[in-house]
């Protein structure tokens, strides 16, 4: 087979799509992958990737490996990648002219791209790597994966968080955490650069490569590299049997660290003066006995800790010893942030210790220059953020943190505003340790280091840390930006790595100081329930009647009693093999379609199923039960269920939620 002269093709490289759905072949393939004479297709598409199982030829093979390939279709002008009968594969047609397992094409003066055969991340999993090259600055790329027939899972949080994916809509903008409170339509504190489709297909994308996301709700989702950088586009493709598959061999193993101490009551109380604060907290601890609930953590927030600590509370020759909690019995959790107000004492006393350049981001100077701190808004006000990539400024940031936890006598330390970019969101060029999340990288692993109880507010890259991580607040609704989203937000969370994580207080706390919905207050105490942490931002004897205060307490003691326990046993699952606590009901049942857009129902391990109500008015839903051949104990009547079956209108009071154990 000789090559034929490739085609010219002077324009913009079109953008590729890659489609996982079930496709039928219309012309087959006819000839050697050699004959780049079939370049000229490019104008309508770059690649499409065809999950199927159907038997070809073995010439056709571009790339082969034991139980899927890349092929090349000239009818379409496409790459296909194919499982399809273990046999023995042909060498590569083209072998990049040195390596027998790489596949190379370039377009004259536009780009170049790779695909390589990569060692498989477990047994019965084929990885291909895939690299496009840019050839000039002005070219872009960009390759899409279609929702079609597959649903997608991962990436980054969301405000109205969707399960699966496919729902969700947003323009390109970074793949880089945010605080959705000030960017509402940009991507949230929690990501990753993994997206796990339904047909157990996933692509990874390369921690290094700079890179754009598109949603493009129920079509498909983009990845592409910004304009006029001339940067390489890289990620991995690996396809496994099923969805639960190739998420269990992609997860790595995780740390230990035991579950935060639940409740937590947040302190919304007098925050003028460390006296008031100190009142309101004694207050709020004689009410919670007053009402028969003794146990928990009450959070006090940035502002009330900035206070405290400003007014330095605790005599100097006691500052080395535990100071005796201002919540006895129950335990305190302070809150911090990289910020400092340009106003505030912190703020001015590193400038008169001449190091202001060194403690806080600074825009690279000019020859010749000095630095200057790079100001950004936290909280409505004019802000230095602390620069993690200075030794002495993170050893004096800790050990403050690491002060004031002593000297307030605090269990638990929160820090907030560890997402975003402040560089990328100011349109200046960043440091390379801080491009893309490399700030709320850097930060969580030195945060990790003050030991446990730490909780932060983002994770990207940090799974494996031993770090709680706080949910974004939700909505006092029943929208998905509300109630709505907070299963979604668990299952992400945890496909992810993040299990440990504190959801938002019972009933939201966006758009409303108390919610005014004691309906939607039940709703969303019945999941929190089988959560790591319940959280409360109004106490329940504010809210609502003492029907429901009744219900709190059985609440809190069923979390005890019921949760804790599986949580610990998981826990075990999730350090030794990255499996994570939360599942969704495609983990039972990863073949089934109906499971795969199942967003109201979660699985805490593999053997209870959580189905609660999530619309206002409703006591009756529809329950899908995972897993064919296993059986479900309803633990409300104690009948027993067949599992790959669907409940259809199970009945469920406002003061039921639908729980089934796994009997076998």
């Amino acid at each position: 087979d000789r090559t034929m002269p490739l085609s010219r093709h002077t324009g913009q490289i079109p953008e590729s799509t890659w489609t996982l759905g079930l496709r039928e072949m219309t012309e087959p393939w006819k000839g050697a992958v050699g004959c780049f004479g079939v370049a000229v297709f490019f104008a309508m598409t770059i690649g499409i990737i065809s999950w199927q199982a159907l038997e070809q030829p073995p010439e056709q093979w571009v790339l082969r490996g034991r139980d899927a390939g890349m092929l090349w279709e000239r009818g379409r002008g496409a790459l296909l990648l194919r499982a399809v009968p273990a046999t023995e594969p042909p060498p590569p047609r083209d072998r990049c002219w040195h390596d027998g397992g790489q596949f190379c094409y370039s377009w004259e003066e536009d780009a170049e791209l790779r695909l390589s055969l990569e060692p498989p991340a477990a047994p019965g999993t084929e990885c291909y790597g895939v690299r496009w090259t840019p050839l000039r600055p002005d070219v872009t790329l960009k390759d899409c994966f279609s929702m079609t027939n597959v649903s997608w899972y991962g990436g980054p949080s969301l405000r109205a968080q969707r399960w699966p994916l496919n729902g969700a809509e947003s323009p390109a903008q970074p793949l880089v955490s945010g605080d959705l409170s000030t960017n509402p339509d940009g991507f949230g504190p929690v990501l990753e650069r993994y997206f796990l489709g339904s047909t157990g297909v996933t692509v990874t994308v390369a921690p290094d490569v700079s890179l754009l996301l598109s949603l493009e709700s129920q079509r498909q989702f983009c990845l592409e590299t910004p304009a006029g950088r001339a940067e390489p586009l890289q990620y991995q493709l690996c396809v496994s049997a099923d969805v639960a598959a190739a998420h269990r061999h992609t997860t790595p193993p995780m740390r230990n660290f035991p579950p935060c101490r639940s409740p937590i009551w947040r302190y919304h109380g007098p925050e003028g003066s460390a006296a008031k604060i100190r009142r309101g907290l004694r207050s709020l601890v004689r009410r919670l006995k007053r009402h028969r609930l003794r146990e928990g953590v009450v959070a006090l927030g940035e502002r009330g800790t900035a206070v405290l600590a400003a007014a330095d509370l605790v005599p100097r020759e006691r500052r080395r010893r535990q100071a005796p909690a201002l919540v006895e019995p129950l335990e305190l959790s302070i809150t911090l942030s990289p910020y400092a107000s340009v106003t505030s004492p912190l703020f001015l006393r590193s400038l008169r210790g001449g190091e202001a350049a060194g403690y806080w981001l600074s825009r690279q100077p000019r020859p010749g220059g000095s630095s200057i701190p790079l100001l950004t808004t936290w909280k409505g006000q004019l802000c230095a953020r602390l620069n993690v990539t200075s030794e002495a400024a993170l050893g004096w940031y800790l050990a403050r943190a690491q002060h004031l936890r002593q000297a307030l006598g605090a269990t638990y330390v929160a820090f907030e505003g560890v997402e975003g970019n402040s560089f990328l969101e100011q349109d200046v060029p960043a440091p390379a340790e801080l491009e893309s999340d490399g700030y709320t990288e850097v930060l969580a692993v030195a945060l990790a280091t003050l030991g446990n109880g730490t909780i932060v507010s983002a994770g990207t890259r940090s799974s494996y840390l031993p770090l709680f991580v706080q949910m974004s607040p939700l909505r006092s609704d029943w929208s998905h930006a509300g109630l709505k989203g907070l299963i979604p937000s668990v299952l992400h969370y945890s496909l992810l790595g993040y299990s440990f994580f504190i959801p938002d207080a019972v009933g939201g706390s966006v758009a409303g100081a108390t919610p005014g919905d004691p309906e939607l207050f039940v709703r969303w105490l019945q999941i929190v329930t089988f959560l790591p942490v319940m959280a409360f931002g109004t106490p329940p004897w504010l809210c609502c009647d003492t029907w429901v205060l009744n219900l709190t307490r059985q609440c809190i003691q069923r979390h005890r009693d019921f949760v804790v326990p599986l949580l610990l046993k998981y826990s075990e699952e999730w350090q030794s093999l990255g499996y994570p606590i939360f599942r969704p009901a495609w983990w039972l049942s990863p073949t089934d379609p109906v499971a795969f857009t199942i967003e109201d129902e979660f699985l805490i391990g593999d053997e209870v199923l959580v189905a609660p109500i999530i619309e206002k008015g409703q006591t009756w839903r529809d329950i899908y039960l995972p897993g064919e051949g296993h059986l479900w104990l309803d633990t409300n009547s104690a009948r027993v269920f067949d599992g790959g079956t669907t409940l259809r209108n199970y009945s469920a009071s406002l003061a039921e939620v639908p729980v089934f154990v796994k009997t076998s």
